[in-house]
C-alpha cells in the first residue's frame, strides 16, 4: 500500500549532492519499505536539534553543520513550557521564534519534522508541560474536554508559526509527531491529530513514537510509528558501568523496537511492537547520536557507540536514520529552570543539569564537532548516494538475534539484498565489552563467496561490504559515495582490500585518495579521507591568549547527597553552592577575538556551575570530559568569569565512568581556549 499526497514545492539542494527532495513541486509517498520522493525511493538522514535551546543567530551556522554531516531532514520539539511559562502568555520572541527557525531551515534547503506535545520529555521540566497546569485538577495526556480544550489552544498558537510554511505552501514543513512515548490508547493521538486537522495542519505524513506498544492501535496509515536505540541510558536506576538492554541494540535483529527506552518509568518491557505495525517503512527518530548525564547517572560515550548503532540499524532493514541528538543546546532563561528535576510536578524521574543539554551529539551544545561528527557523514554519504539501491532489500540475518551481553562465539553480521545485489553489514563492536577479533572469516551472499581467502576482522570493526553493485562484484572495502562517474570507497583498518570487479580481483589494494584512482573510476580512501569527504575545510581562526586561573575560595566540606522521590540521588540546588570551591578565570579574549573560541575546563569534581557577573550561564555533571563553553556568548563587558565546583565523595551512589578521577576532593587541572571549525 503506498500513501500520499500531491504537493507544492520546496526546491533542495545539499552538500552531499542529490537532494533529498531533488525537483520542484515534489509528491511525498511512503510504502512497506521506505520513503518515496517524485517516484525514487529515499534514505533520509534525520537529525534532532532544539531550536530553543540555541541562540537564534547561531540556528543558520548549525543548520549547515547538520548538513554538512549529513542529515537531510531537521526534527525539532515544540517545548510548551518554553513558550508558554505563564498561562495564555506565548512568547515567540528570540530563541523561541519557531516560524524564523523554520524559514532559517527552508533557507538551508532541508525539511522539518516537528514534534509538537503537549507531551515531549525532551529532558525538560515536567516533559514540557506547565506548572501552571499542574494547579487545575485535570489529567494530562487524556482524551479529558478540559484538557484537549487547552491542548487546542496551544496547537492553535503553534499553527500561527507554522502558517504559509507548511509543504504544501512550499515551506519546510514536512511532517509532525503527536506526544511522546505514549502508551495507552490510540484514540488519545487521534483526537490530537484531528485538532491540528482542524486547526489547519495539513502534511504529507504525521508521525508518533513506536514504544512502547500502545494500549489500543491507531488506525492504519494515520501516523508512522518511528523508533529509537541507545548505547547507554542516563535514566538507568543502576551505577553499574553496563545496566539495562542497551548491549541488545548492537546486535543485528528483526525486532525494530527498545526494550530500553524510558526503562526507568516502564519495568519490564517485551519485545513487542503495537500490532500492524510492522507494515509500516522501519524508520527511526532517536537513535543516539550520544547522552544526556544525569546527576545519579553520567555515561562516557564512545564515537564507535554512535556508528556501530547507526550501522546495525541499517543492516536490520532501517530505511531512516533518526539521530537524537545530532546537535545539543542549552536550557533558555526563564522565570524558573527548565531541566528535569524529581522535585518537579511531574516527569521528575531524573535529576538533571540545570543548562547544559550537550548530549555528546555529533555537534555539541555549541556546536563544536566531536569525532563522531565526522565518522557519521562517511555513513550519510553512502545513504545518499545508494539509498535507492538499499532502500528496497531486505534484511536477513544468519547469526543468532537473541545474542546475551558480550557474546562472543562468532562475529555479528546481516546482509540486505534484493535479487543478485546485496550489502554485508558487520559490527565486531559491543560498548565495554571488547570482542575480540575474528578469524576465518569468508561470506556467501547473493550467490557470491569472499574474499578469496578467509580474513581477520579486528575487533572494533563496523563496515559494509558491496556485493554486485555498481559493477563491483564483491569488495572488502565499503562504499562511500558515487559522485561525477566516480566511486569512492573506504579501507577498513586491518581487513586487506580486496575489489572483484570486470572479471579481475585487485588484491592488497592500497588508499591512494581522491587524487588517484586504484582502478579506472574507483578511488580508495583511508577512513580519515572518507570521513571528511567532499567537506569544505575552513581556514583556521588565530589562537587566543591563554587564560588566567585562580582559586579564591576552598569548598566547604561535603554535602548531604539525599535520594529522591525515584530512587536516584538528588543534584545540588543553588544554595549548596555557597559551600563550593571557588576560582576565577581571567585574561579572556575580547571582541571578534572570541569567535569560533571554546573555553575547555579540565577539572575533577561532582558538579561545576560556571557564572559571568554573578549570573549562571552553564554547568556541568563530572564525567571525565571537560567543561565547555563557547566564549562568543558572553556579553561584551565580560572579563571574567567565575567557577564553582563541589568536590567528589566518597562512595557517592552516583555512576561514574572509567574515565572520571574519582578521587574525593576537586580541582581545576587545566584551562585552555580552543578554536573549532568544522
Amino acid at each position: 500500500m503506498i500513501i500520499g499526497r500531491k504537493l507544492f514545492a520546496l526546491g533542495i539542494s545539499v552538500m552531499l549532492g542529490t537532494s533529498l527532495m531533488p525537483a520542484v513541486n515534489p509528491e511525498v509517498k511512503w510504502d512497506s519499505q521506505s520513503l518515496i520522493i517524485d517516484g525514487e525511493r529515499v534514505m533520509p538522514v534525520m537529525g534532532e536539534i532544539h531550536y530553543s535551546r540555541l541562540p537564534e543567530n547561531e540556528w543558520a551556522e548549525s543548520i549547515r553543520k547538520m548538513k554538512d554531516g549529513g542529515v537531510t531532514v531537521i526534527a525539532t520539539y515544540v517545548f510548551w513550557n518554553h513558550i508558554e511559562e505563564k498561562e495564555g502568555v506565548f512568547d515567540w520572541s528570540g530563541n523561541r521564534n519557531l516560524r524564523k527557525f523554520l524559514e532559517v531551515c527552508k533557507a538551508e534547503g532541508l525539511p522539518v519534522v516537528i514534534r509538537i506535545g503537549p507531551f515531549c520529555h525532551g529532558e525538560v521540566r515536567n516533559g514540557g508541560i506547565p506548572d501552571w497546569f499542574f494547579t487545575k485538577g485535570i489529567k494530562s495526556r487524556s482524551e479529558d474536554p478540559e484538557f484537549l480544550k487547552i491542548v487546542e489552544r496551544l496547537y492553535r498558537q503553534i499553527f500561527t508559526q507554522v502558517q504559509g510554511l507548511q509543504w504544501k505552501d512550499g515551506g519546510p514543513l514536512m511532517a509532525c509527531q503527536f506526544d511522546n512515548e505514549y502508551r495507552g490508547h490510540g484514540s488519545y493521538l487521534m483526537v490530537l491529530k484531528n485538532i491540528a486537522e482542524g486547526i489547519g495542519f495539513d502534511l504529507p505524513f504525521y508521525t508518533r513514537t513506536g514504544w512502547p506498544e500502545l494500549a489500543s492501535p491507531v488506525p492504519y496509515g494515520e501516523m508512522l510509528p518511528l523508533y529509537g536505540d541507545y548505547a547507554d541510558g542516563f535514566w538507568e536506576r543502576s551505577i553499574k558501568p553496563t545496566a539495562g538492554n542497551y548491549y541488545k541494540a548492537f546486535n543485528f535483529k528483526g525486532f525494530r523496537s527498545s526494550t530500553a527506552i524510558a526503562s526507568e518509568q516502564i519495568k519490564d518491557q517485551k519485545e513487542k511492537v503495537t500490532e500492524g505495525d510492522e507494515l509500516y517503512p522501519y524508520f527511526t527518530c532517536e537513535l543516539g547520536g550520544g547522552m544526556a548525564t544525569a546527576y545519579h547517572r553520567r555515561p562516557y560515550i564512545y564515537p564507535e557507540d554512535a556508528y556501530s548503532l547507526a550501522v546495525v540499524k541499517l543492516g536490520s532493514g532501517s530505511n531512516l536514520l533518526g539521530y537524537y541528538m545530532y546537535h545539543g543546546g542549552t536550557n533558555p532563561e526563564s522565570g524558573i529552570y527548565l531541566n528535569e528535576v524529581q522535585k518537579s510536578p511531574a516527569t521528575n524521574y531524573n535529576d538533571m543539569p540545570v543548562k547544559t543539554y550537550d548530549f555528546q551529539a555529533p555537534l555539541g551544545e555549541f556546536g563544536q564537532p566531536y569525532p563522531h561528527y565526522y565518522t557519521l557523514r562517511k555513513l550519510h554519504l553512502f545513504m545518499n548516494d545508494y539509498g535507492k539501491t538499499l532502500a528496497p532489500m531486505e534484511a536477513s540475518f544468519p547469526m543468532p538475534q537473541d545474542l546475551k551481553k558480550g557474546e562472543d562465539s562468532g562475529l555479528r553480521w546481516s546482509y540486505r539484498s534484493k535479487g543478485d545485489s546485496g550489502f554485508v553489514f558487520v559490527n565486531n563492536y559491543e560498548r565495554l565489552q571488547n570482542l575480540k577479533a575474528k578469524k576465518g572469516v569468508k561470506f556467501d551472499v547473493c550467490g557470491v563467496k569472499f574474499p578469496s581467502k578467509p580474513i581477520t576482522v579486528p575487533a572494533g570493526t563496523v563496515c559494509i561490504f558491496p556485493v554486485n553493485i555498481d559493477g563491483i562484484k564483491y569488495a572488502t572495502a565499503q562504499l562511500v559515495s558515487h559522485r561525477d562517474g566516480k566511486i569512492y570507497m573506504e579501507q577498513i583498518p586491518g581487513i586487506p582490500t580486496e575489489i572483484a570487479v570486470d572479471g579481475k580481483v585487485l588484491k592488497n589494494v592500497k588508499a591512494r585518495g581522491t587524487e588517484r584512482p586504484v582502478y579506472k573510476n574507483i578511488y580508495l580512501l583511508s577512513s580519515e579521507e572518507a570521513s571528511r569527504l567532499f567537506l569544505d575545510e575552513k581556514a583556521s581562526l588565530p589562537e587566543a591568549a591563554a587564560p588566567s586561573v585562580r582559586k579564591v575560595s576552598e569548598a566547604k566540606g561535603d554535602r548531604e547527597i539525599t535520594i529522591g522521590v525515584n530512587k536516584a540521588a538528588e543534584a545540588p540546588v543553588d544554595s549548596d553552592f555557597e559551600n563550593a570551591a571557588v576560582y576565577v578565570i581571567g585574561n579572556l579574549p575580547v571582541g571578534a577575538e572570541r569567535e569560533g573560541k571554546l573555553l575547555n575546563i579540565k577539572y575533577r569534581g561532582d558538579v561545576a556551575r560556571l557564572y559571568c557577573n554573578g549570573k549562571l550561564i552553564d554547568d556541568n555533571f563530572y564525567n571525565g570530559r571537560p567543561m565547555l563553553y563557547g566564549l562568543w556568548r558572553l556579553p561584551e563587558d565580560a572579563t571574567e568569569l567565575e567557577v564553582r565546583i563541589l568536590p567528589i565523595q566518597k562512595d557517592m551512589p552516583v555512576y561514574f565512568p572509567a574515565e572520571a578521577d574519582t578521587t574525593p576532593g576537586e580541582e581545576i587541572k587545566e584551562v585552555t581556549i580552543q578554536t573549532f571549525l568544522p
